[in-house]
């Protein structure tokens, strides 16, 4: 589906992370983890990127995809839009999805590609699926972690769903974890891993180590859903 679309909100997540709020059109269906193409004038051409879905399907008055601002031109005329501004938008797409089918899962995400989980989390909270949820989260320092306060929330309300923060340039009063992710960190707060599908998101080096390390902790690789974000 192709349609234009008006910012209706802009959210600061973080210091270099916003999340827009469009319109969501009759008809649009999507299922959480999925993302869609935004189209922008960047230098006088049309440009076309691909953003993770960050809302919830069972949110219906809007749709929302979260950008991390690299500085580079289509973020920063990205950055530079507001409310009222329209955005051309194509979609859904991707099969980075869950609808219920799993009993346990595991959400492990490197930076903003905890875009895909918030919208999974937040699809399993409205649902109130039952499904047991793990979410393991890297980032550089706390001021880095999007969604913190509202995943903090669904995790105080959902008995189902345990969410973990590692940060690999912690402060020293930092009470969590720390360092970045690895067989060790993993086993301490996802013991049962066998148990679950294991979803993946991040940049691509991590994604890549993340899933050597799975694999070398023999965890097979059918088990293991990935998605590869790439920041511009």
């Amino acid at each position: 589906m192709e349609f234009e679309a008006p910012i209706i909100e802009v959210i600061q997540q973080t210091h270099d992370v916003k999340s827009f709020r469009i319109d969501r059109p009759d008809g649009f269906d999507y299922k959480a983890g999925q993302y869609f193409f935004v189209s922008i004038p960047v230098n006088g051409e049309v440009q076309r990127k691909p953003f993770t879905i960050s809302s919830s399907p069972t949110e219906k008055g809007f749709l929302e995809f979260t950008k991390k601002l690299t500085g580079h031109d289509f973020s920063n005329e990205l950055d530079s839009m507001d409310v009222g501004d329209l955005l051309l938008i194509n979609g859904p797409y991707g099969r980075f999805t869950f609808e219920g089918e799993f009993d346990k899962i595991a959400l492990i995400s490197g930076g903003i590609g905890i875009t895909p989980m918030i919208s999974i989390c937040r699809y399993c909270s409205d649902t109130r699926s039952g499904t047991d949820i793990i979410i393991l989260s890297s980032n550089k320092t706390v001021e880095d972690i999007a969604f913190r306060d509202e995943l903090e929330v669904m995790d105080n309300k959902n008995a189902n769903l345990k969410v973990v923060h590692t940060l690999t340039r912690a402060e020293d009063d930092w009470p969590g974890c720390k360092g970045r992710i690895c067989d060790t960190i993993i086993m301490d707060h996802i013991p049962d891993l066998m148990e679950r599908v294991i979803y993946v998101c991040g940049p691509p080096a991590m994604m890549k180590a993340t899933e050597e390390l799975l694999l070398n902790m023999n965890v097979p690789k059918n088990q293991i859903k990935k998605e590869a974000l790439v920041g511009l």
